[in-house]
């Protein structure tokens, strides 16, 4: 592994100072810097940037420890070949990349699922409150629906459970916030791949080298499959996986681009 290059350095600090401080004393930057979905409330225009530098909070650490180990050890080999600012502007391209992957699933799964709703006719102003309401905590301790805006826009339109189901499961993908660097790292790591493609990677728990040719697509073809399932690739939930695929997919693309407009031929293989 490389030495960790300055510009590498001064990201691995920034998401560390977000990380630290939206756990101690900025507890609301989530709400403001996090990846919401653009109709809802707490969709800002700055967060397709800022939501890359945020990350899981505490107690979970893991899912900033290790965007930063890859950053280091994929992103000071590229910075150390193609120069800080060719390396950041393709850094925070593949970050918009797998923001605008992920929003663009999340529009259409949501739509999708209220299709499913759509004969029960919700007004504009019902689905507004339906999408933007904790259901988590809509019930008493009978498990019954509390009285309140829940409760009559169900029975106005004479919701049954099954249709209450799908509202829920599209008012969760409408309220849950993205964070992290996963989605620019991927692009990183395809990158990586195009530049040394026989550089061998394995993965902590599988340790079987395998060359990066092989081991970044098939990283990638996994993150989709999960991604279309709706599962996670390691166990749980709560992983954006389009949003790494989005990664992918733009760093593919800007390096297929140079390689055809800017490198020699050999340097590729």
């Amino acid at each position: 592994m490389m030495r960790m290059t300055e510009t590498v350095k001064q990201l691995v600090i920034i998401n560390v100072i977000f990380f630290i401080a939206s756990n101690t004393i900025a507890t609301a930057a989530n709400d403001l810097l996090a990846l919401y979905y653009p109709l809802n409330d707490n969709f800002h225009w700055w967060q397709p940037i800022t939501h890359m530098f945020m990350h899981a909070k505490l107690p979970n650490l893991m899912h900033i420890f290790f965007n930063m180990f890859g950053l280091i050890m994929f992103g000071s080999a590229l910075e150390h070949f193609w120069g800080w600012k060719k390396f950041l502007f393709f850094y925070i391209s593949c970050g918009l990349g797998a923001a605008l992957l992920h929003t663009g699933m999340n529009y259409y799964e949501i739509n999708s699922l209220l299709q499913q709703v759509s004969e029960l006719n919700i007004s504009d102003s019902d689905m507004h409150i339906l999408m933007n309401i904790d259901h988590t905590n809509q019930f008493d301790v009978n498990n019954k629906i509390i009285e309140g805006s829940l409760n009559n826009i169900l029975e106005k339109v004479n919701a049954n459970q099954e249709q209450y189901n799908i509202i829920v499961r599209a008012a969760i993908k409408y309220q849950t916030a993205a964070v992290g660097a996963s989605g620019a790292l991927y692009g990183v790591i395809v990158a990586f791949a195009f530049m040394f493609p026989n550089a061998e990677l394995m993965l902590l728990f599988l340790p079987i080298p395998i060359k990066a040719k092989y081991f970044v697509p098939l990283l990638v073809l996994g993150d989709l499959l999960m991604g279309l399932k709706g599962e996670s690739i390691f166990g749980g939930g709560g992983i954006a996986h389009f949003a790494h695929v989005g990664g992918a997919l733009t760093g593919f693309l800007m390096m297929w681009f140079w390689k055809k407009n800017q490198f020699n031929e050999k340097r590729w293989d």
